[in-house]
């Protein structure tokens, strides 16, 4: 299934994350948490497909994507950050690993947090956020997407990791295995990692060390 939609609107989110709201075709259901392959409609670009999160809910009349940008690199995000109102995109079937299983820990890096955006906001329409714990990491203070509505919806919940930025206002840290066993108590619940593909393996593989089982942990990188 391929379906032509038009970009409504592009807002920026950070120095390097956009949003997109786009069409919605007729009957285009998903489940938070999932993706579809993206591309741009340009003969040049239409089957360079790239997987990308729905940010946006079900019940929205728009799709919206949150997507990073890497200027630097002659790719899809770089084109993708030159679109404009008007421009198209093509959307497929939607699929992933990503979906709520239960309360339990969010460990996401960077673009990582994407997937959970759509699951939290549903969550919170829901009344169903306690027991949502987050642990997010990132490179500097800049990079932290949509730290506002995550503090609004988690609250104390949400713990933000800060890797290269020594004056930052967050915890100067990276998540490992002296981490873990710090700030989890109990490795009997469900954990959701999302992040770059090796933080999200090396994640993974602490969480069963220390006794978490490996069906109450989703793991998806980005």
């Amino acid at each position: 299934m391929e379906k032509t939609v038009k970009v409504k609107e592009v807002k920026p989110v950070t120095h390097d994350v956009k949003q997109f709201i786009v069409e919605k075709p007729d009957g285009y259901k998903f489940t938070p948490g999932h993706a579809t392959e993206v591309s741009i409609n340009t003969e040049k670009w239409k089957n360079e497909k790239r997987p990308f999160t729905f940010t946006s809910l079900n019940e929205d009349d728009y799709l919206e994507f949150t997507i990073k940008i890497y200027p630097d690199h002659d790719g899809v995000t770089e084109q993708l950050g030159k679109l404009k109102s008007g421009d198209e995109l093509i959307v497929r079937d939607t699929w992933g690993a990503i979906e709520y299983k239960g309360p339990g820990y969010i460990i996401a890096g960077g673009a990582g947090i994407t997937p959970y955006i759509a699951m939290l906001r549903e969550l919170k329409k829901e009344n169903k956020l306690d027991g949502i714990k987050l642990f997010y990491s990132n490179k500097s203070d800049k990079d932290i997407i949509l730290k506002e509505e995550l503090d609004t919806m988690l609250g104390k919940n949400a713990t933000y990791i800060i890797t290269d930025q020594k004056d930052t206002n967050f915890t100067n840290a990276y998540i490992d295995e002296d981490f873990l066993k710090e700030h989890i108590e109990n490795f009997d619940e469900k954990f959701y990692v999302c992040g770059p593909p090796k933080m999200t393996e090396e994640i993974g593989d602490i969480l069963e060390k220390l006794g978490a089982d490996p069906d109450s942990v989703t793991l998806d990188d980005q």
